[in-house]
Parts: C-alpha cells; structure tokens; sequence
C-alpha cells in the first residue's frame, strides 16, 4: 500500500495531526482528520504556545506557513530568573546583545518568555517564539482543504481487519475502514491502547494555574518580580512559576507535591476562587509576602492542573497501520516546555516519510526511528526539571541547570 493510495486517518484536530495533514496534502497524500469537538469554534483556545525558532522554521515550512505564523508570532522574552522563598535573586540571566530573535516578518513588540521552568534543552542563545494556540490552530485548519476535519467524530474503538487494516467505529454512529490511523489525541489517546499497554500516571505534582492581566500598569509590583521573561521560586517541594505572555499577561503556577484531589480533600470547590486562594496561600506560608502577592492578586480564578506522565521512555513494537504524535506518543510535563514543538515535529516528520517512502508501513518504521529516541529524551529532561524544582532541597537542583545552560551571570 503506497502513501497516496492509502486510506490515512489522524485522529485529533491539534497542532501535531493538523501539521501532520497539512505536509500530507502538500505532497498530494490524502488524509481525513478526526475531532470529538462539535465544531472549529466548540473550546476556546486560550493560552500561548512557545517555540524553539529552529521547531518553528522546520515543521512549518515544511507546511507552507511559516511566513504566516512569523506575521502572528512574537519574541519570547529571554529574561531568566531564579528566587527563593524569601524573594532572594539566586540567578538573573539577561541576554546579552546579538542578533534578533523576532521571526522574519513577526510583528514588533516588546519581548515575552518562554515556559517558566524550561531547563535548557534548547541552549543559551538560542531564538525562542511564542504564538497564540487559537491563532495557530486557525491558521493550520485554514490551510487544509475544505472537509478535511470531520467534526463531531469521537472515536469510540479500533477493530483490527488484519494486513494493517484497521475498522474505525465513532461514537455518532458510523465506521470506516483506513490502512494507517494516526493518534494525535493526546493525553487520554484512543488509539494508543491499540499499541501499547501505558497509562498515563499522576506525577504526583499538581500545577493550579492563574494570571494578572496588564501587569505593567495594574501589578507593577508582580511585573518587576516576574522581569521580562520567566521567573521560578522554589523551597522544599513547592514552587511559584511565572511568565510574561502577550498583550501585558503573566501568567502564574502553584506547583506542589500531593494528592490530585487536594482541593476536594481540603473542602473547597475550584470555582470558589476566594477558598482556593486561602488554601494556596496556606500551603505556602513563610514565603515573602512579594512572593504570595502574586496568588493574593490573580485577575479571575484558579484553574487545577494535576500533571500526568507516561512511562520513560513510552515506547511500542510496531504495529501495520497504526502510530502515535505528540502527547499520545510521549506525555510528559510541561517543565521543560517541549509538548508543543515536539508535537509539531513530530506531525511535520511523519507526513514527509510517508511522501518520501513508496510504502507507507516503511515510513511509519522510519518515522518512529527517529521521533521515539528523541520523546525519550525529550521526556526525561522534563521529569528531571519537575524533580529539581520540587526537590527538598530546591532551588539546588534548578539553579545548578541554569548555571550549567546559561553559564554564571556576569556582575
């Protein structure tokens, strides 16, 4: 079964399984993807997505977007900060001058960071940007052609019909047949049980998510805290991680160790914003009051995050006519803010093996070559990362990292 004959379905509307339909298309494949929301406006999209520039120009060239996400696209801050509890500075990383980090044709603006927490992987100097999730997820489905994404298709199961064939029965009622289906369903994934027998597993650290909005002229004070980029302050196993994101927004994690259910434990209901506030504030007493004024002050309430994991490294025997992208492939922690790139990696490299191979169970071997080996060690700098900023002993770990990525702060 060549590529272009094949009956390939993606199964997710992300921004792995939307890259991975767009490249298809762009070498002649055909590919139907499938998405469990009603329709293209069903959830907001809210939230920013930071990218390596080098993640960016590959995958996205390799779609034919990459001039059209650089206009949407901004500069990361590259400002990094590294407290305590007390609100002592332990690291302050500045980029010094060199060559812009605005994507070609990116609109102008003030600087803004990439992920609080990131460990380096990417290394010193090099150019991150940061996009909108809605406008880059409108920009991929603007790019397909019409009727690509059927709405409304929950996939309910996946009946193996032998030669790599697979029968595919949605929730709506209807069944297709496809010889390669793609999981690009993320966490709770569909299609990965058919592959492999992982679950995803509670890390044991919960994120509990909240923002300031126009920080520079309503929180001045969280804006100098927070600087131009990223900040993290960590002691014995909890942590405050912030980020500046467009349009003045910081956006704030409570992370800590401890039960998922700890806000029904604890008695109070998510929505109750003021109760919650109570209970975070309780949980990180002790801390300098500049510190606890970023959860006294948040814009809006609280959003819970219990981080989930799969095992390290997550990887499967090949099966005919089925593989894995982005989060169903290697769910890992935000730590090191590599879900995102990976995702579009990995969509970007599976499309151009099947168009590069005259069969396509060929280039899902060849595409799972490359893409599992760098998940797994994509994924375990992101335990690693988790681990040093929650450890007893914290900020130890994390301010060693910087050391070793950023190299001492000049005086």
């Amino acid at each position: 079964m060549t590529p272009t004959t094949a009956r390939i379905a993606i199964i997710g509307a992300g921004p792995g399984g939307l890259t991975c339909a767009r490249v298809l298309q762009r070498h002649g494949v055909p590919v139907t993807v499938f998405d469990r929301d009603a329709s293209e406006g069903a959830r907001a999209r809210g939230g920013v997505l930071g990218l390596p520039m080098t993640t960016a120009q590959e995958a996205l060239r390799a779609a034919g977007l990459y001039e059209e996400f650089a206009a949407l696209a901004r500069p990361e801050g590259r400002e990094v900060r590294l407290l305590d509890h007390t609100a002592t500075v332990l690291f302050h990383h500045t980029p010094g001058p060199g060559p812009s980090d605005r994507p070609a044709g990116a609109r102008p603006g003030s600087a803004h960071p990439g992920a609080t927490g990131r460990s380096g992987t990417d290394g010193p100097g090099t150019d991150r940007c940061e996009i909108d999730r809605g406008d880059l997820r409108r920009l991929l489905l603007a790019s397909l052609a019409p009727a690509t994404v059927r709405w409304n298709s929950y996939l309910r199961t996946l009946h193996p019909l032998g030669d790599g064939r697979h029968r595919a029965e949605f929730d709506e009622g209807h069944t297709e047949t496809f010889d390669l289906v793609v999981g690009a369903d993320g966490t709770w994934s569909r299609v990965r049980p058919m592959l492999s027998d992982a679950d995803p597993h509670y890390t044991g650290v919960t994120f509990v998510e909240s923002g300031c909005e126009d920080a520079g002229t309503r929180h001045p004070e969280a804006a100098r805290l927070v600087g131009g980029g990223s900040m993290a302050a960590g002691s014995a196993g909890r942590a405050l991680f912030a980020r500046r994101e467009g349009r003045g927004r910081i956006r704030l994690y409570a992370a800590f160790r401890g039960s998922q259910d700890w806000a029904l434990e604890a008695g109070v209901r998510m929505a109750d914003t003021d109760a919650v506030r109570a209970v975070l504030l309780d949980r990180f007493a002790g801390w300098d009051e500049r510190l606890l004024a970023l959860l006294r002050e948040n814009d809006g309430g609280f959003v819970n995050r219990p981080l989930f994991a799969l095992p390290v490294p997550h990887t499967w025997t090949h099966t005919p006519g089925l593989t894995l992208l982005g989060d169903a492939a290697h769910l890992m922690p935000p730590s090191t803010a590599r879900g995102a790139d990976l995702a579009l990696l990995d969509g970007a490299d599976l499309a151009r093996a099947l168009a590069a191979h005259d069969e396509a169970d060929e280039a899902v071997r060849a595409y799972e070559a490359v893409m599992l080996p760098r998940a797994a060690a994509a994924a375990e700098a992101a335990a690693r990362a988790l681990a040093d900023a929650l450890a007893p002993d914290a900020p130890r770990g994390s301010l060693h990292q910087l050391r070793t990525t950023f190299g001492d702060p000049q005086p």
